[in-house]
């Protein structure tokens, strides 16, 4: 079962057995307070995948999994106490420390008290994110793969495909401009596409493709199901899982404007939902909540295709303009992913984060990959985290 030649693209793209690939993950219970990977037996695995992909030691992956909690809460009171002169957050590694941008010079001394350092920037977070949804109404050319608000560089990023850049991407990017000053065009030399092909990261299959689990997932009524990518779900039919046993049927799936997520129910009794995700080489890891963390900090993903690996969120509520249409609010990455791996899972420590969607580039040279965040799936389909 396992098969390594997915397709990257939404639609009928075929595996040479004749099916399209994709990847999807278990949903887990309620969010959850961030718990120390210390607390669970399988963070030792979390642990160690960011020693191999981040290049740390065993100290300062445990550093770097605590910093970003505290970062991860101090953002969250201070983007409200700051008001209209917030700029942003990020947590940066080199210090273990949360950094937050501020518009009024005055605000500094209330950043620094919290914890955190303060940084002058010349636009609110509020105006930037004002900026992006006002674009986020404007069609894009395929020459435009995405734009989102680049939290660091304090700037509205539109990002065009170097080997079509056509009058099409420069008028959409002076329509960018004509919303702020603080617009960045860069080039990008791939053009990101969904990533086709029951315990997260595992396969499971519809009909004619193959898809990754995100995570399980029950309703109000103990009903069970998973999400996955929403754009392996488009068609509806029968689902089954990794090892071809049916587990139920495709109900629901959001793929354009209001992003990338889709839901399994799972009917059959042979199927049991887990709060756990295949890691791939070592102990599945658990799922103890939600809570989402900061740009910069370090994130997990695990797919049926390429299995796990770490990197670090670089934005949040990107616009991707993929070829089939444009899908907004996804998590920007560093980390690799392959044809296959969508719909997969993502999870920082024990706290589920989102859903593979798609990306550029491999695990070979590496590449960019985009998740859906799983919060707004669980909300829209009105499901509970299964957590373990």
């Amino acid at each position: 079962m396992n098969r390594t030649g997915a397709v990257r693209l939404v639609g009928a793209a075929a595996l040479a057995f004749g099916l399209a690939t994709a990847l999807s993950v278990p949903a887990t219970a309620d969010p959850a307070p961030a718990s120390s990977p210390q607390s669970d037996s399988s963070s030792s695995e979390v642990l160690a995948a960011m020693q191999r992909d981040l290049g740390l030691t065993a100290d300062q992956a445990r550093d770097r999994v605590a910093g970003q909690a505290r970062a991860t809460e101090l953002e969250s009171r201070l983007s409200g106490a700051l008001s209209s002169s917030f700029g942003g957050a990020w947590y940066d590694a080199a210090s273990n420390r949360l950094v937050v941008g501020v518009t009024d010079a005055a605000k500094v001394a209330q950043v620094t008290a919290a914890g955190a350092q303060a940084k002058i920037v010349a636009h609110s977070q509020r105006s930037l994110d004002g900026a992006k949804a006002a674009l986020d109404q404007f069609a894009a050319p395929a020459s435009v793969t995405g734009w989102y608000v680049d939290t660091m560089a304090n700037r509205l990023v539109v990002e065009v495909n170097a080997a079509s850049r056509d009058a099409a991407a420069d008028r959409f990017a002076n329509a960018a401009r004509a919303l702020t000053d603080a617009v960045s065009v860069v080039e990008v030399g791939a053009v990101p596409v969904p990533l086709y092909n029951v315990r997260g990261g595992d396969a499971w299959y519809g009909p004619g493709f193959r898809c990754s689990v995100a995570f399980s997932a029950t309703d109000s009524r103990g009903g069970k199901h998973y999400i996955t990518a929403g754009h392996c779900t488009e068609g509806g039919g029968a689902a089954s899982g990794y090892n071809q046993v049916a587990q139920g049927t495709i109900n629901g799936s959001t793929f354009g404007a209001g992003g990338d997520f889709g839901k399994v129910d799972v009917t059959s009794s042979q199927w049991t939902l887990t709060g756990k995700v295949n890691h791939y080489g070592g102990a599945d890891v658990s799922v103890k909540g939600s809570t989402e963390t900061a740009v910069g900090g370090s994130i997990c993903r695990s797919g049926s295709t390429t299995g796990w690996h770490c990197g670090t969120v670089q934005a949040k509520n990107q616009t991707v303009n993929y070829p089939q249409r444009t899908v907004r609010g996804l998590t920007r990455t560093n980390v690799c992913a392959e044809p296959g791996d969508s719909g997969g899972s993502w999870i920082t420590g024990t706290q589920a984060q989102g859903i593979t969607s798609g990306g550029s580039g491999n695990c070979t040279s590496g590449g960019t990959t985009f998740f859906q965040p799983i919060n707004k799936a669980l909300s829209s389909f009105g499901l509970r985290l299964v957590t373990s």
